[in-house]
């Protein structure tokens, strides 16, 4: 299919359909109130994000004239479903892992075999790559291997359905480690300073005693 680039909301509302299909089956198809607070939930979200229900109703709307979301009309109010995997030409393995991806960030095939857990189980983390890698032959391609960051031991991916990723960023995430070193430098050798006058002090302290014949 001709898929264009999503937005960061348009992703989060897919991928928040997809997890709750599976770990909250009972309440899925989701209401807009539903999916509006699975968008804007705290925790394993990166970032976190803050939008109200006509954004994900706008977002939702660019979803299903790409076929990537549908309605299901309900007694009270409408719901929705994802057809990610039928739309985007994945097996459902691989969009768990572009799920997981488009939730949290990148994440080396270690965590992401671990974080999708509920969503689709790998023999191994090898399976994890293996589906990764294709999804980054794909034209276009909807992974990337990330390089690897300095101190890290394994590299991350990312997903690339809202565009290239800004490598330089996360090349980046060297900066603060430097920014620490260098700090950890000057904490050092400000306390090498200050031992050294304490140590002038105290020295300066037990000559004036014994001037002063104080004991």
């Amino acid at each position: 299919m001709s898929l264009r680039t999503l937005s960061a909301l348009e992703a989060r509302v897919l991928a928040v359909l997809v997890e709750k299909q599976a770990t909250v089956p009972d309440s899925y198809p989701l209401s807009l109130n539903a999916l509006t607070l699975g968008c804007n939930q705290k925790t394993a979200r990166e970032p976190v994000m803050a939008a109200s229900e006509a954004d994900v109703l706008a977002a939702l709307e660019a979803l299903k004239a790409m076929h990537l979301v549908g309605s299901v009309s309900g007694n009270r109010v409408a719901r929705y479903e994802h057809n990610g995997a039928r739309a985007l030409g994945v097996p459902g393995a691989a969009l768990a892992l572009l799920t997981l991806l488009m939730l949290r960030g990148p994440q080396t095939a270690a965590e992401l075999r671990q974080n999708t857990e509920r969503l689709h189980r790998f023999a191994d983390v090898s399976s994890v790559e293996g589906f990764l890698e294709e999804l980054a032959e794909r034209t276009p391609a909807f992974a990337v291997k990330l390089p690897r960051a300095p101190g890290a031991r394994e590299p991350r991916w990312a997903h690339l359905l809202c565009g290239e990723v800004a490598v330089q960023a996360e090349a980046g995430s060297a900066a603060p480690a430097a920014a620490r070193d260098e700090d950890y430098a000057f904490l050092r050798a400000e306390q090498q300073r200050l031992s050294a006058e304490l140590e002038q002090l105290k020295a300066l302290v037990n000559r004036m005693a014994v001037e002063l014949g104080i004991a």
